[in-house]
């Protein structure tokens, strides 16, 4: 492997030390079918020179076999490992692949295109602060890129990099980018996501993937991967409300008790106030724990393990938040479902909801409104079809301490199991926290509102219409 390093050769600890100081951003890259997001991601590792000399060989034989690009190597079996996938040049399951420039470490998760395998790009999608948005310059924007921008917005990622690929196929054409990119604007502008980027290339020629394209001079703008190493993503994490789920207590001897989890916001400090929930229990930090010796500070991101100056009950699954911190006990609230199995979901059917480390039975008690994702407009439903998308409230058997899923995504977040095959069904993000028996707090959703208001007039009031019911309110 070429690596842009020469340290590797001359000095490996030096390298390590100025490698373990680079920040690291995971990124996604989403879309329809046949856009080319295994092409552009093995662009990527070749042109940075991140592929070692038998990975190489070992590609170029599978070309001669499963390749689909001729005589050239295709780079797209980088990462399309699965027998299947090289069968039918698609991508079926997510496939991480790691490297580096001399500015940032990268952690790409590439995810499926086709429509049956939505829940396997929401999961890639999960874990990213940034989504690369394939787009195939011949056809424009997709169902399957609306759904997956809808969901990446959902999951709150911020920062989106719309890269119109096969412009080799168009003649590099700057009026059918420019067409392209106002079709995606103006799908966008109903999309929360404050950060949005354009970048014309073609993966298969490596046109503004890693370096500049001399075929088009028209497009100002820096290749896709000086973009991803100039984005700040560093701002978006929660360094406020501090939240530790529990998943692990520690405990290997009579002399140590630790409780190990992911430090999902705010930042712990040794001799911090901290309280316990759901139980309210207070205590303060002892030590922060790891492999590689105590920390003075943790950030969100890092998995740690806390002592506490005080015996008291712990358990999987419970909160270490800031002792002042109001954080919601509830035991219904509403979220967004992405549904994912080919059983429809439709209400007071019994689940298991694990959110945080913990798991609680529930059901979901009723669909708000179902999201059409090719515009966005919200509509009844009865019950959710595969790929589905909603606003539901969901109902629990017990109190547990929530969170919106835009203040902390790691906390307000969970899945839905089926209790009979214990399979994964559904994951969600929380929008809204109800108290006990009540209703959601926060945002009135006006545009909820409005839709169970238009239902209540179609079922009592057959001749009016809304806005007549509006007026009166008035």
């Amino acid at each position: 492997m070429a690596h842009a390093s020469d340290l590797i050769a001359d000095d490996i600890e030096s390298y390590l030390r100025e490698h373990e100081q680079k920040d690291l951003l995971r990124f996604i890259t989403c879309g329809s079918v046949d856009d080319g997001k295994s092409t552009l991601i093995g662009r990527l590792l070749h042109d940075s020179k991140m592929i070692f000399d038998d990975q190489l060989a070992a590609i170029t034989q599978a070309s001669k076999k499963s390749g689909t690009t001729g005589e050239a190597v295709d780079l797209a079996l980088l990462v399309d490992g699965l027998q299947s996938e090289r069968e039918q040049g698609i991508t079926i399951d997510v496939a991480y692949r790691f490297f580096s420039t001399d500015k940032r470490k990268f952690i790409i998760a590439d995810t499926p295109g086709h429509e049956q395998y939505t829940r396997n790009m929401a999961t890639g999608a999960s874990t990213a602060s940034l989504a690369i948005i394939l787009i195939d310059a011949r056809y424009g924007v997709q169902t399957q890129t609306r759904r997956h921008s809808f969901i990446a917005d959902l999951l709150g990622i911020k920062h989106l990099v719309v890269a119109v690929n096969k412009m080799d196929l168009v003649g590099f054409d700057q009026a059918r980018f420019d067409e392209i990119v106002a079709e995606y604007r103006a799908f966008a502008e109903q999309l929360a996501a404050p950060d949005i980027h354009f970048v014309p290339l073609s993966a298969l020629e490596g046109d503004n993937v890693v370096n500049r394209s001399e075929r088009m001079p028209w497009y100002a703008g820096p290749p896709l991967l000086e973009l991803l190493e100039g984005i700040e993503v560093s701002r978006d994490r929660n360094l406020t409300d501090l939240r530790l789920p529990v998943q692990v207590v520690n405990r290997p001897d009579l002399d140590f008790r630790g409780y190990a989890g992911t430090l999902e916001a705010g930042i712990l400090r040794p001799g911090q106030a901290i309280k316990v929930l759901p139980s309210g229990r207070t205590s303060t930090v002892e030590r922060i724990v790891t492999f590689d010796g105590d920390l003075e500070a943790a950030w969100p991101g890092q998995a740690i393990t806390v002592t506490l100056a005080d015996e008291i009950d712990v358990s999987r699954g419970d909160w270490i938040v800031a002792a002042d911190a109001e954080v919601a006990m509830a035991d219904a609230f509403e979220a967004d479902i992405v549904w994912m199995h080919d059983e429809a979901l439709a209400p007071g059917r019994q689940v298991d909801i694990r959110l945080a480390g913990r798991s609680v039975s529930g059901q979901v008690g009723e669909i708000l409104h179902q999201v059409d994702v090719n515009s966005l407009a919200r509509h009844p439903a009865e019950r959710l079809e595969l790929n589905a998308i909603a606003r539901c409230r969901v109902e629990l058997t017990a109190e547990v301490p929530l969170d919106d899923y835009g203040t902390s995504p790691g906390t307000g977040s969970f899945i839905v199991i089926d209790r009979l095959t214990n399979v994964t069904v559904g994951a969600g993000m929380i929008r809204g926290v109800a108290r006990a028996g009540g209703r959601p707090t926060g945002e009135v959703d006006w545009a909820g509102f409005e839709l169970e208001l238009n239902a209540l007039v179609r079922k009592y009031f057959p001749h009016w219409e809304a806005k007549d019911i509006r007026e009166l309110l008035r």
